[in-house]
């Protein structure tokens, strides 16, 4: 590859791209929300929220000095992190932190990227940071779900015009944002009903001697404000 190719891909991919018309960008919110409220739907599009959630978990995990051993996705939209290191401690709490707070802070990140234009940036940060997790997948639908995911991303910031990169960027940043706010209130209703005795609450309650209530909060505040701060961005507010 020559200087000049080089080049040019440097400036297609950390380069600035023309903002979407506002239109479209409510369109792409309304998208999104179709994919999260409606049950049936949100029983196909949950399984992206779990990559994030299960990826926030792993990623926290190698970040904290612990060591990942792997990630299962499977079919009915639940995940398995497993990492070895100190069972307690800033590190383990951290991990256990990280899952419920990855969507929703993965969107606000996206929206601040989309708020400054940078859209292409965006997919191929999506699509680095799927083929990373891809390594660590131990199972056969998380590999599929992981490479139709990533596939999608790449082929649409490669083969596409600039219109339909924006209008998947936005609608992406959108459902993580959007979807990022209902597994908190799922987990709140299961364990309401006596259900998820052993979720990531209930597992930080253990480990910093507090009530699981208190880490429901966190994941509903980091959720909520993830949506009114990227929502604001993505809206131009």
């Amino acid at each position: 590859m020559d200087s000049a190719s080089i080049g040019d891909l440097w400036d297609r991919v950390f380069g600035t791209q023309p903002a979407p018309e506002q239109w479209l960008v409510v369109v792409t919110a309304v998208v999104a929300l179709a994919a999260v409220v409606p049950r049936p739907l949100w029983r196909l599009s949950r399984n992206a929220i779990t990559i994030a959630h299960e990826g926030g978990h792993g990623l926290i995990a190698l970040v904290t000095g612990r060591r990942l051993d792997g990630i299962r996705l499977h079919s009915d939209t639940s995940g398995l992190t497993v990492s070895r290191g100190r069972p307690t401690g800033p590190g383990m709490i951290l991990t256990a932190a990280a899952g419920y707070t990855a969507p929703p802070l993965l969107g606000l990140g996206g929206a601040w990227l989309l708020s400054a234009h940078h859209i292409t940036l965006l997919l191929w940060l999506a699509t680095a940071l799927l083929l990373a997790m891809l390594v660590m997948i131990r199972n056969a639908y998380g590999a599929l779900t992981v490479i139709v995911t990533g596939a999608a991303f790449l082929l649409i910031s490669w083969l596409t015009e600039p219109d339909v990169q924006a209008a998947f960027a936005y609608a992406a940043v959108w459902f993580l944002l959007l979807g990022g706010v209902r597994p908190a209130f799922e987990l709140q209703s299961k364990r309401r009903h006596g259900g998820a005795g052993d979720s990531d609450a209930d597992q930080l309650a253990r480990l910093t001697h507090t009530a699981p209530a208190m880490w429901l909060f966190l994941f509903h505040a980091v959720s909520l404000c993830s949506l009114i701060g990227g929502g604001r961005w993505l809206l131009g507010l």
